[in-house]
């Protein structure tokens, strides 16, 4: 049985792609910062396949430690990876007026976030005979097309994101690294008005973990495609 480690797992994307996962007979560890809703969400997903909840918090080295031994002492490998945990700071409206602290605090989760997992991760994925690990980016972190003006530090954290992901993919050429837009998803994040359905904006990540050539590494996908950075 293949594994699979989704952050941010409790609620929207990922708790979608840690279901769909889960249907297609991986064990999911569904990772949350949150302990109540995660547990329950593990519970639910559970119905569909395996799952076990996993308390992380990826802005902080600690909780990401524990995640790492706490996972070791259930599995002896990670197959996949999925970054997807982000947040979008209240008040991230103009660049200009952007305080220090809250890029500070964006780009702690949305950036250095997926590079502290998957660093932390890597003895366990490099157990796998193909790991993959994707990032859950976004279309405002595109430099050609990207969001102009609207919440610049989200948008400037995405961006740097898919730096991120070329440099881990050039780091480890066995691993099929990558990032994906889901699209503007109907979700807390997204809001009721976006227009895609959370199955929409999983489908793109559920397919890099579970179908996609291995070969498939160092990209920017969205609707299974790839798109300009």
């Amino acid at each position: 049985m293949k594994t699979v480690l989704v952050t941010g797992a409790n609620k929207g994307i990922g708790r979608e792609v840690a279901q769909q996962l889960a249907a297609k007979g991986f064990h999911v560890f569904v990772g949350a910062r949150n302990a109540k809703a995660g547990r329950k969400a593990a519970e639910e997903i559970a119905k569909q396949g395996k799952a076990t909840f996993l308390e992380i918090d990826v802005a902080d080295n600690g909780s990401v430690s524990t995640a790492v031994r706490e996972f070791s002492d259930i599995e002896d490998r990670l197959d996949v990876l999925v970054n997807n945990a982000g947040i979008i700071v209240d008040g991230d409206d103009a660049i200009l007026e952007t305080s220090d602290d809250l890029v500070r605090k964006t780009l702690e989760t949305n950036t250095l976030g997926p590079l502290r997992v998957t660093r932390a991760f890597v003895l366990l994925l490099r157990k796998s005979k193909a790991p993959r690990v994707i990032n859950v980016s976004s279309g405002g972190g595109q430099l050609t097309g990207g969001a102009d003006g609207w919440a610049p530090a989200y948008c400037i954290s995405k961006t740097a994101l898919n730096g991120v992901t070329v440099q881990l993919a050039a780091a480890l050429p066995k691993f099929a690294v990558n990032s994906v837009c889901p699209g503007w998803v109907r979700t807390d994040m997204g809001g009721a008005n976006a227009t895609r359905s959370v199955q929409e904006g999983a489908d793109t990540i559920v397919w890099l973990a579970s179908e996609a050539p291995q070969d498939l590494t160092g990209k920017f996908l969205r609707d299974r495609k790839e798109i300009p950075w």
